[in-house]
């Protein structure tokens, strides 16, 4: 049975209230249908009155690579304001909500910590708390299912826009019972009220649901990225490249120095869950390493069940950091993609990922029983 989204709701079931609010659409191209209507047609024809568009990063549109500022400008179809929340300003600003009574939020996200989405959903449930404006926020789907969780704290001062509060890495959450979680646990005040899907259930993965993939981000072009991302975009704070400006982002790993075969074998010695590496060379078009041959792996999940994506990551970069000796370099993203100093630290003092793994599944349990009361599906 299909899944029925908090747009497809709000459009069935329209509250004849609602059409006397402006509302400001928080939104971007995966919003849609399951007949691929995106939602400003969709509101539009339901009789909602519009009155500004909100982007993300990536922008409303969703054309913007990652990290690129978006500025704001003028949707070309409808003529309606667009007020780019990844550029000058993260929070809504005073200009912008005056051209609204509330807010709509409807975003597909793919249920990790560092995806940007939940941050500008943070950002929204601020200042309509300060400013007295409802949020309506229409929920989607957790593409990899709601059970799971994986991942560390963030580390006190490590908060950051790739790391907005201090929840696991991947959350097993929709976006709606994050809403009702942030609202909450750090008292944004905000007047939030979700719409609900029907027929989700937490051990639905996205390719159960009966709903049309669209790409949330540039490099997000599939589930096989997403299931693989928790994990993979943790070497976004290495040297390493990770096959951005390939066909497949996420799913490639390697550098110019490294031994794919190496890499490979000393990989799959270690007989991780649900998923095998494959040696293989590519030439990434942007990002690290842009334009030179890489020799390194691709990752293939085989039972996504069983697969744990951020412990195959730690492994990966464990092995690959030993390989590649002084050509080996960390930034300081990865302090904010794991959420502090620790993962390096114990790396660089000669731990191994199952120390580190250790201590994240005690942290992991303590927000799996934290997150029990703002659960909405079974």
């Amino acid at each position: 049975m299909t899944v029925h989204t908090g747009l497809q709701q709000w459009i069935d079931s329209p509250a004849p209230s609602l059409r006397t609010l402006r509302l400001g659409l928080v939104s971007h191209p995966a919003a849609v249908l399951p007949n691929l209507t995106g939602a400003v047609d969709a509101l539009r024809g339901a009789g909602f009155q519009l009155m500004a568009l909100f982007g993300p990063e990536h922008g409303f549109g969703g054309a913007a690579l990652d990290g690129a500022k978006v500025g704001d400008t003028t949707d070309p179809r409808t003529g309606l304001p667009v007020f780019s929340l990844y550029g000058q300003h993260y929070e809504p600003t005073d200009d912008m909500l005056a051209h609204i009574d509330a807010f709509v939020f409807d975003m597909q996200d793919v249920g990790v910590r560092f995806y940007t989405y939940l941050s500008t959903l943070f950002y929204i449930l601020k200042a309509a708390g300060k400013a007295g404006k409802p949020v309506y926020l229409l929920d989607r789907p957790n593409p990899l299912g709601g059970k799971i969780v994986e991942g560390g704290e963030i580390e006190p001062g490590f908060e950051s826009f790739v790391g907005i509060v201090n929840i696991p890495i991947r959350h097993g959450m929709t976006l709606g019972e994050m809403a009702n979680y942030l609202n909450a646990e750090h008292a944004l005040g905000a007047e939030l009220h979700i719409v609900t899907m029907t027929n989700w259930q937490r051990g639905m993965w996205f390719d159960q649901t009966g709903l049309p993939w669209v790409p949330t981000s540039p490099a997000m072009p599939n589930l096989t990225t997403a299931t693989l991302y928790p994990g993979m975009c943790l070497l976004e704070g290495t040297n390493f490249s990770l096959g951005r400006g390939t066909s497949l982002p996420f799913e490639l790993c390697g550098a110019p120095w490294l031994d794919g075969y190496a890499l490979a074998d000393a990989l799959n010695a270690l007989n991780l869950p649900g998923v095998r590496f494959r040696p293989t060379v590519f030439t990434p078009s942007a990002s690290n390493h842009a334009g030179s041959e890489c020799r390194g792996v691709q990752v293939h999940v085989l039972d996504r069940e069983i697969f744990r994506p951020v412990e195959m990551a730690l492994h990966l970069i464990a092995i690959a950091r030993g390989m590649s000796g002084e050509n080996f370099s960390w930034n300081r993203h990865f302090e904010l993609l794991t959420g502090g100093r620790a993962v390096r630290s114990a790396f660089e003092a000669g731990e191994g990922p199952g120390e580190v793994i250790s201590r994240w599944a005690e942290a992991s349990s303590r927000f799996g029983n934290l997150r029990e009361k703002y659960l909405l599906y079974a």
